[in-house]
């Protein structure tokens, strides 16, 4: 409230003085303040928050100075010039928290009754647990590198906790693992962000739109974000996937003295990595899938075909690669529409037992 208004029911408190004199006025000033305040001074809502601008705020200080020397009972607890939509929205959040420290709630995980100064509740969903259990299975989960996993442990439930819950919950030292890998984790999932190729840097680095040329901030490297080497301009990288499939098969089909001639042409290290790629990359494309949210390799050992990413955790379906939802992923299955329809367990090698059931 400004100085004005503050004079303004200041002065009423001194009328009603007035209208009462000799009599207790204690009992009428309360009932003014909590009752008729708000008519008084015109006020429609309470809660609507009115933000002034620079020249008004400069001028109402002025008036309130000037007013303030009238009386001293109008005393402001803030500037008039500050916003204080901050200041309520923080007061709010910290009398909601001490009224759900006063609680009693059921923790879903050890069944036990704790008091809410023990339990942590989910921002979204508004399921309560206790701090003892959370603790424990999130620092599981963080030791694990698992850190997109940090949900809410009631089943089907989507949301999860904040970093801040999560530091009040895990030492520093697991909270600073879990800092780093959420960081790592967001960023792998980043289209324009590779990593620098040196192995004592590894910093993350921006990519440039339009370009195959990357800068490490830390070292100062300049590398192709193609083939990781040196930045080479508009020349072309050493070897692509299909120049180093053809020159392993090349390679492998060559006679001692071809191979030799191989080696010193292009280089003994450069042969024993095609090699390598052109074979772990054949044995990726007949074995794996890459899944349609981040592109990590996948390889389908067992189960049915509700897949669920190693790296980003996202569910999708095997069969047609569609990305399936969190909530409920196996609606893919059951929807007549669904080109995936009944074949959940398409494909599945299963035994007498599993196909009675």
């Amino acid at each position: 409230m400004s100085v004005s208004v503050l004079l303004q029911s200041a002065r009423r408190l001194d009328q009603l003085w007035e209208e009462n004199h000799g009599s207790v006025v204690l009992f009428t000033w309360v009932q003014f303040l909590k009752e008729d305040t708000l008519d008084f001074l015109g006020i429609q809502s309470p809660l609507e928050v009115i933000r002034r601008n620079v020249s008004g705020s400069a001028e109402e200080g002025r008036e309130s100075r000037e007013e303030s020397t009238t009386d001293c009972r109008a005393v402001l607890l803030m500037d008039p010039r500050a916003d204080p939509l901050p200041q309520l929205l923080d007061y709010d959040e910290a009398q909601r928290q001490r009224a759900f420290d006063c609680k009693l709630f059921c923790c879903g995980i050890c069944f036990s009754d704790k008091q809410g100064g023990d339990c942590l509740c989910f921002k979204e969903c508004q399921h309560v647990f206790c701090k003892a259990c959370l603790s424990g299975y999130f620092q599981v989960q963080i030791a694990d590198g698992n850190v997109q996993c940090l949900n809410c442990p009631e089943p089907k439930c989507t949301s999860s906790a904040t970093p801040l819950q999560v530091k009040q919950l895990v030492g520093e030292e697991m909270f600073a693992r879990y800092d780093r890998l959420l960081l790592q984790s967001t960023l792998d999932l980043m289209p324009d962000v590779v990593y620098c190729p040196r192995q004592s840097c590894g910093t993350a680095v921006m990519l440039e739109p339009d370009t195959t040329m990357g800068i490490c901030s830390a070292c100062r490297y300049a590398f192709c974000t193609i083939c990781k080497m040196g930045y080479h301009g508009m020349s072309h990288c050493k070897a692509s996937a299909e120049e180093l499939s053809s020159l392993r098969d090349e390679y492998l089909s060559a006679s001692e003295e071809q191979q030799g001639f191989m080696e010193k042409r292009f280089g003994k290290r450069v042969i024993q990595k095609a090699v390598e790629e052109s074979s772990s990359r054949e044995w990726l494309d007949e074995n794996c899938k890459e899944c349609p949210r981040c592109s990590t390799n996948i390889q389908k050992v067992d189960g049915c075909n509700k897949m669920t990413c190693t790296s980003c955790h996202q569910y999708f379906c095997w069969l047609c690669m569609v990305l399936l939802s969190r909530v409920n992923p196996y609606s893919h299955y059951n929807n007549p529409q669904s080109k995936c329809y009944n074949h959940l367990f398409l494909g599945v090698d299963m035994d007498e037992e599993e196909e009675d059931f």
